[in-house]
């Protein structure tokens, strides 16, 4: 049977431990079990400390992985632009390696010792729109023999110099970026900047991370409409649209020529990055060299790590819950924004060019799947990990051709700016007032960037730091909107209630640390946790799970009273593994 929420606080939250299987209906009467078993809809096949059989963890592994995979790899095909690296795939290789690398270095120290919930990290679009803020500035643009094909020699020392000096910068900048969060996430802080930020922060915040980015997606798009269109006419098409752009290339359907539209679909024009990229490569820390500190660029990458945490916080209590799952607690919360800054620091030691945080589009995998367990992500972790040893394959991920890129853009953030807007649900958006604070939150973020990147003369403080800080905020969209939805939601007069922060904090607080279901999933492994509750004093320190409550008896006693209930049933895995392959 279920436990009551009467007995563990855990509200609509239904965590059953027994037969490995868990109920996430939002009915709040539990009385009835046979009533549970109505729909497999709401039903988990393994919970997150249940462990999958070893097959179905490889599926699933694999799964998760392909969802994050349009997410990883546009990053570093993005950045490459502001690099100067459009013209060469060999070193687009070694990035996306190392991207996938890192990611999965931190999806295993995020499960394992962070939040510990199964939730996959890996490279931000949220850290992306500073970081090319930041490289569109006149001392980082590309010079102008960069952007022609035939006078770029890859090989030779001037061009390595031109990329690697705008790499060690940016490595710098999410090096005190890190600093900054992992400060934030360890000491606590930041439950007491939640307090202060609500929907009318977060919606334009998030919104304009994808709406910033609509260049890149339309460039790509461009080069051929149609199959853009095959990719975002259905969700994660974008293997059938490559598969379509090798068989159009194979038959000579699509032009020879360069200067004919569609010949950036073909997928031949890469084809001997693949031979030269080594079978094996192992990334290292400072592999471009030493990083470089920016005064503009850590500013600029603060806002985003920011930005960052706010969407990590609601990420890990929707994993919780589709994971079946109580509420993390303040503890895990905070080890987990910890861990996140600890992966940008692994990120910008090893160069790639962008920080890490948790993959809301792997969260939505859980309800699909019904599989919660953090072992797939354990999987999924390390099978990143592998990926980005194999040089060949990320050469592969190099060939995709521009257009499919491109509907894989228009998808992804499509779907961001939409998600930024759902955190209005909250908000009362009948008041002028809201709709005045959101109104001109967005359109203050859209007018202001584009007015200082045709005049930026106009900052001129006299001291050349402070412009170049300038010019970075006030050019990163994101950063612009959210800072003028804060101090707007902050200054003008409304109710809580009417500010949507009763509605976000009810979605969002709770602290059931000292639940038997809690300490089972969010305390630390190893026995760690039963070793720091033999000194008293840990329990203040922000990030250690508090004093067990009860006695270990009393524990030992309950968990074997759940394991000898007679379990509500089971999910075939051949039903787990045809949901998650529609």
């Amino acid at each position: 049977m279920a436990l009551e929420k009467e007995s563990n606080g855990l509200n609509n939250y239904e965590y059953a431990l027994e037969g490995h299987f868990c109920d996430l209906s939002d009915t709040k009467d539990v009385e009835d079990v046979g009533t549970s078993l109505e729909g497999d809809a709401n039903k988990l096949a393994y919970c997150v400390t249940d462990v999958p059989p070893w097959y179905l963890c490889i599926f699933l592994g694999i799964q998760h992985c392909l969802t994050a995979f349009g997410g990883i790899i546009a990053i570093p095909i993005i950045l490459s632009q502001g690099l100067c690296l459009q013209h060469d795939a060999l070193t687009q290789s070694h990035l996306i390696s190392t991207i996938f690398f890192v990611s999965g270095i931190c999806t295993l120290l995020q499960v394992v010792f962070g939040v510990r919930l199964p939730i996959l990290q890996g490279g931000t679009f949220t850290l992306l729109a500073p970081s090319m803020a930041m490289l569109s500035m006149p001392e980082w643009t590309c010079p102008a023999w960069t952007h022609n094909a035939s006078l770029v020699n890859t090989t030779s020392p001037e061009f390595t110099e031109v990329w690697q000096t705008r790499m060690r910068a940016l490595q710098g900048s999410f090096i005190m970026g890190s600093l900054f969060q992992m400060f934030v996430g360890f000491s606590g802080l930041i439950g007491h900047f939640m307090r202060f930020i609500g929907p009318l922060t977060i919606a334009p915040t998030i919104s304009l991370i994808g709406l910033s980015l609509f260049d890149s997606a339309g460039t790509s798009a461009g080069y051929h409409w149609g199959v853009a269109v095959i990719v975002f006419s259905q969700k994660l098409s974008h293997f059938f649209s490559w598969l379509i752009c090798y068989i159009l290339t194979a038959y000579d359907v699509l032009p020879t020529d360069p200067e004919n539209y569609g010949y950036l679909a073909r997928t031949d024009l890469k084809k001997d990055v693949i031979s030269k990229a080594p079978w094996i490569t192992f990334p290292y820390p400072c592999q471009w060299g030493m990083p470089t500190v920016s005064l503009a660029g850590a500013v600029g990458i603060l806002a985003g790590v920011i930005s960052s945490m706010i969407e990590s916080v609601g990420d890990y209590h929707a994993c919780a819950r589709l994971s079946g799952a109580p509420p993390p607690p303040k503890h895990a919360i905070n080890r987990g924004i910890g861990m996140e800054g600890l992966g940008c620091l692994l990120a910008g030691a090893w160069g790639t060019g962008n920080g890490t945080t948790s993959y809301s589009e792997n969260v939505g995998a859980l309800g699909i799947t019904k599989v919660g367990s953090r072992m797939v992500i354990l999987f999924s972790g390390v099978l990143m990990v592998v990926m980005g040893m194999m040089g060949k394959v990320a050469a592969i991920f190099t060939t995709i051709p521009e257009p499919v890129m491109g509907g894989m853009f228009l998808v992804m953030f499509g779907v961001i700016s939409a998600a930024g807007v759902s955190n209005l649900q909250y908000v009362n958006m009948n008041s002028s007032r809201n709709i005045f604070v959101f109104g001109f939150s967005m359109f203050s973020a859209l007018v202001i960037p584009n007015w200082i990147l045709k005049h930026p003369e106009a900052i001129s403080t006299g001291l050349v730091e402070l412009d170049q800080v300038l010019q970075v905020l006030l050019t990163t969209s994101m950063f612009v909107g959210g800072f003028i939805g804060f101090i707007l939601d902050n200054t003008i007069p409304g109710s809580k209630h009417e500010r949507g922060i009763l509605a976000w904090n009810e979605a969002h607080e709770g602290d059931f640390s000292n639940t038997l279901e809690s300490r089972e999933v969010y305390n630390l492994p190893f026995g760690i946790s039963t070793y720091f509750s033999s000194f008293p004093w840990l329990r203040h320190i922000p990030f250690c799970p508090p004093g067990v409550t009860a006695s270990l008896e009393e524990t030992e006693a309950d968990t074997d009273s759940l394991e000898n209930k007679q379990p509500l049933g089971h999910l075939e895995s051949s039903q787990v593994i045809i949901g998650a392959t529609l």
